[in-house]
This record gives C-alpha cells, structure tokens and sequence, in this order.
C-alpha cells in the first residue's frame, strides 16, 4: 500500500532531539549573518528620491505574471525557463512539507494524516517533487554539460551542490511514497535541507529571497534614469552613490546570462558584459560597502565596458528578476563623465558639438534654416495641429532631410497642418545617455523656453530618440511635452493613404530600439509598410530586434573593437532577401547606410516608412533637400 498519507512517526530519543535542534539553529544563524549583512547593504545604500511605489497596481500585476505565474521566465527561454518554473512552484507547494518536516524533529505534525486536505496536499507536493527533481537534473545538464556560453565560462561548484541538495530534498520525499518514513531518509532530507539554507545567501540562489521584492520595488518604466539629488551627487562614482533600488538588484542577480545573450556589445566581440556590470557593483557592496571609497569603475567594472553600451536595452527586457541594467550602466557613466574621469577625443568633440552648435552632428544652425526655407516648410505659429520637431537627423543629415521632406509631403496629402521651430537644439539624448548631465540640462532647458514660448502642444518626430528624450527625460529639466512617432500618426491614416500598385514587393522591417522595447510600438511601423508592401521578418525581431549600434552616443564614437554593430544586423537583415530594407528610425538608416556598403556590392534598397508611405501618392514636384 502507497504510504503517502499514513506515514509513520518516528519516535526520536532525547539525543537526536538536541542534535537536530543544534543543527537547525547553526543553520539559521548561518543564513542570518550573511542575509543580515546583504540586507543591512541594501538598506544602508542611498535613498532614491525620486522613488515611489504608487501606483501600485501596475506593481501588483508584474508580481503576480513574473513572480507567481513565472511568465516572463518561461516566454523569453520556454524549455529552461519552465524547468525554473517547476523548481520555483515546487519550493512553494513544498512550504508545508517542510514546516511538518521541522515539527516532525521536535515530536509533533502540522498536518493531520488522516484528513481529505492532507491526503490531497501530500499527494500534489509529490507531483511537484517529481517535477522539481526532473527540472534541477535537467538545468543540472545544460549548466554543466551543455554550458551555453550565456552562463559564463567559470563552472561554479556552488551551483552544483545547491542543485544536488535540492535534487536530494526532491528524492527523500518522493521515497516517502514507496516505504515507511525511517530515520535514515528523514536525516537524509533534514542535512540536505540544512545543508541548503546558509547557502542561500553566499551564492546566486539569493535571488529565491530576494527578486519577488526586486520586482515589485523596481523603478516604474523602461530604463527609468533616476535624477541627481543635490549638488554632491554627480552619479555613481562609490559606494555611496549606490541607490537602494540598484543594490537590491545587484543582489537578486540569478547570472542566467539572458542579459549577455541579448548583448549587442558582448554578441559583437566588446568587453562589456551586462551580467558582469551588475555582479560587479554586488562585488563592490561586499567588499567595500556603502561608505566606499575606491571609485567602481575601474576596480569592479571595466570603464572600457561600461562605455560600449547601445542602450538597446536588451538586457532590461530579457531580465526574469527585475534588474534594469540601464540606469546602472548610465549612472557608471556619470560618475565618470560628471567628474571629468573619462576621456575619450570622439566624446569631448561630440559634447563640443552639442556646446557650441546645438547639435550633435557639429554644423553651424544656419545650414538648418536654410533647409527650413529652400523647401518651404511653414513656422509653427500655435495654429496647426502639430509642432513637427526635425532633430539633429532632420535638419542636417541629408538622408534625414529625404525623410522629413517625404513626411511633409504624406502630411499635405492627408491635410494635416504642422510647422517647424524657429529654434531647435538638439534633444540632448547623446549627452543623457553618455552620462552628461549638465550638457544634457542645458539643452534641455532652452528648447523646453522656446517650445513653452511658441506655445506648442502636440509634436512630432521621425526619431524615436528625440520622442523618448523629449516625452520622459525632459521631466528632470522641467517638462515634457506630447510627442508621437510618426510611425503612431501614419498608422493611424494609413487607410486614407492610396494602396500600393505592387502587393509583391517584400520589405524586412527593423525594429528601433528606442520605439519598439522602449515605447512599445511594433505593429504600428508593420501597417505602414503593410499597405505599401509585404512584410518580411529578420530572425531576431519585435521584442527580440537586435540593435543597429547608434544608441547610447555610440554614433558618435568610435567602434573599435570586435565586429560591428550595424553590419552583423544588417547581414541579418540582408539574409531574408527583400528587395527593402525598411527603417523607422534616422539613425538606424544611418548606420545601415554605413554598413550595406561592406556586405553586398548590391545592397537591398533603404527607406524610411515615411519614404514608402509617399511612393504611393500621386506625384508632385521634388523639394530641395539641401
């Protein structure tokens, strides 16, 4: 007979009795000395100002998909990410188990044996045991066999005695089914079981305790930069500088390596490795502290690193305990940049640009309104429905000016009246990201005095840069404004817009960084081009869209390491063998431009959604793009 219910109890003498209760309180003293020095880390590091948990519901749905329902642990890697899964469902359906375990050593049971809740329940952890001990044996084999190159080169014997415990836990439970319980099994899965515990915080098994508060504490929004506090604060330089948000979720890092795997940086040859810039500043806490000293660039984080980042955010997105890589990754630029420490010529000639020509390109303003009057296009005045914001790329980029023109010309068509600024610096995206603050402010600053004096509400851009710059980071200059993509507009029109004369023309959409992760729009693009051709996926693509290597001011420096960015996409993207290549982004256009070159002396043609958008409208005379 199955003895799942009708266990045995085992009489202890006086002896085990003591030896059990020593073990178990050095367990748990154990575990309380480190985790109590982790969490005294975590609460000592500097407060976020800025910081809030309200509104809570969003908090509460992310907790209950990410934590309790494992949904973005099993949608990014569903094989491995199921088996975690299990293990973590298990671990909960095995709570009571191990309550009545512990009662068990002191004479007693929590759980009736004879009752319908414990029949039921005994017999569901079972099959949870079974599941767990299958899923661990598993992600035993692919960390210690298959070793995907993601979970680093070290192979940790932490790990493998933590999985071997939690193996053993699983088995002397599930041999509880087929014999009587006996001393032997229960010693068995008690020194597996306090074994475990005081390994809990000395290895990456932490984040079992610590990433259900990681995520529901993280910062609301997609690489949410938090601002300075005071005039001490010039980023992250040392411990002091350490947010609490940013320790909790140094400590709940699980190294499941889905942030390097998605690395554009780390996927091209570069030094930087997401993973290890967050294990870096946990390293740093251990060592150092919160009072700190040494700087954490240089001694825990490679600078050279810390600057190879697109800010693609990959990394932020692919993350199943919460960490946002990005403003760490950018606070480490500020702490350098704000304190004079990096040097580097291509980002003191990009920051001169911005200084002294309003733009991050370095031509003179003039240039932009020259463009403004060869090709007519009107002031804004307060009367039309958009204030149509030009960028860097818009006024100045000559493919960039082919973009505005065709928009404008998608705009009169649809008889939709906008007008440009009179004055437009740049956003001060480059510099927001690269971790220059006041170059950032200052930009921000006079354009937000020229968009409040021109009176403007509704904006919009050809640049999902420029959109995200001006609708959040502005917020810590004094105002943001209401801006679209025009991806978001012309999706919205596009039924009004005459179809395409050739259905058979296939085009491979890329899908911008700063508009797809960072603003959530990937279908709107996809019904632009859908209407004016067929739409071809690349392999990594919406959610997954590998970076074309503009972000983060790396435009404007100098790639010199490992291959490049934008060639090992648009390989990718030249692989599916469409006619188009279609960009929604001036700086993705950019770069593929720079790259095409290199791959195929007979590249696919290059477009914007605006530009294919336009090619469907009865023709008209050419405007001057000079």
């Amino acid at each position: 007979m199955v003895q799942s219910v009708q266990r045995v109890m085992i009489d202890f003498t006086v002896g085990e009795t003591v030896l059990f209760s020593t073990l178990l309180l050095a367990s748990l003293v154990l575990f309380a000395r480190r985790f109590g020095r982790v969490l005294r880390l975590i609460r000592c590091a500097s407060p976020d100002a800025s910081f809030s948990l309200r509104p809570i519901g969003p908090r509460v749905r992310a907790f209950v998909w990410e934590v309790l329902l494992q949904g973005k642990v099993i949608r990014e890697r569903p094989l491995p990410g199921l088996a975690h899964a299990f293990v973590f469902w298990g671990f909960c359906a095995f709570a009571l188990v191990t309550i009545d375990h512990v009662a068990a050593g002191f004479g007693g049971h929590l759980l009736e044996r004879e009752s319908a809740f414990s029949r039921v329940y005994f017999w569901t952890a079972g099959v949870f045991a079974a599941a767990v001990a299958v899923s661990i044996a598993g992600l035993a084999v692919r960390r210690f066999a298959v070793r995907p190159i993601w979970l680093g080169t070290k192979v940790s014997l932490e790990s493998g005695l933590i999985a071997f415990l939690i193996f053993m836990l699983m088995a002397t439970y599930l041999a509880t089914f087929r014999i009587p319980e006996s001393r032997v099994n229960w010693w068995l899965h008690t020194l597996a079981l306090l074994v475990f515990l005081p390994l809990i915080p000395h290895t990456k098994h932490l984040h079992l305790v610590l990433s259900p508060a990681a995520i529901f504490a993280r910062r609301h929004g997609f690489s949410a930069i938090p601002p300075l506090q005071g005039d001490e604060d010039f980023g992250m330089e040392t411990g002091k500088d350490v947010r609490r948000v940013d320790a909790l979720q140094a400590f709940s890092c699980v190294e499941c390596g889905r942030c390097t795997e998605h690395c554009p940086a780390f996927n091209t040859g570069k030094v930087l490795n997401p993973k290890e810039v967050i294990l870096g500043v946990r390293d740093y806490l251990l060592e150092h502290g919160n009072a700190g000293q040494e700087p954490i660039l240089g001694t825990h984080v490679s600078q050279q690193a810390a600057f190879q980042c697109t800010t693609c955010g990959g990394c932020e997105y692919q993350c199943p305990v919460g960490i946002q890589h990005l403003p760490m990754i950018i606070g480490l630029r500020r702490g350098a940049v704000n304190t004079g420490k990096w040097e580097d010529e291509h980002g003191a000639n990009l920051f001169n640009n911005l200084e002294r020509k309003g733009n991050a390109l370095g031509f003179a303003p003039s240039e932009r309104q020259k463009f403004i009057e060869k090709n007519g296009l009107p002031l804004y005045d307060g009367t039309q429905e958009y204030c149509l914001w030009l960028g860097c790329m818009g006024a100045f980029d000559p493919q960039g000016r082919e973009i505005i023109l065709s928009l404008v010309q998608v705009l009169d068509y649809l008889g939709i009246t906008y007008g440009v600024l009179a004055k437009e610096k740049c956003t001060g995206d480059p510099a927001r990201r690269l971790g220059n603050d006041l170059g950032f402010s200052q930009l921000a600053e006079t354009n937000i005095e020229h968009l409040k004096t021109a009176k403007v509400g509704k904006m919009l851009s050809i640049c999902p840069h420029c959109v995200r710059t001006i609708s959040n980071d502005w917020a810590e200059a004094g105002a943001t404004f209401a801006i679209e993509h025009h991806s978001e507009l012309l999706a919205r029109f596009q039924s009004k817009l005459p179809a395409a004369t050739d259905g058979q023309r296939k085009v491979v959409y890329h899908d911008p960084c700063y508009l797809g992760r960072y603003r959530g729009v990937y279908d709107e693009p996809r019904e632009v081009i859908g209407r004016a051709a067929v739409v071809v996926e690349p392999a990594r693509t919406r959610e997954r869209s590998f970076c074309c290597g503009a972000g983060g001011g790396m435009m404007f420096l100098g790639e010199e390491q490992g291959r490049r960015v934008n060639v090992e996409r648009a390989q990718e993207l030249v692989a599916t063998g469409a006619g188009v290549i279609g960009a929604a982004c001036p700086f993705c256009a950019t770069m593929f431009r720079d790259a095409l070159g290199q791959i195929t002396p007979e590249p696919p043609q290059l477009l914007d959604i605006a530009q294919l958008a336009a090619q469907s409208l009865p023709a008209r005379p050419a405007r001057d793009v000079l």
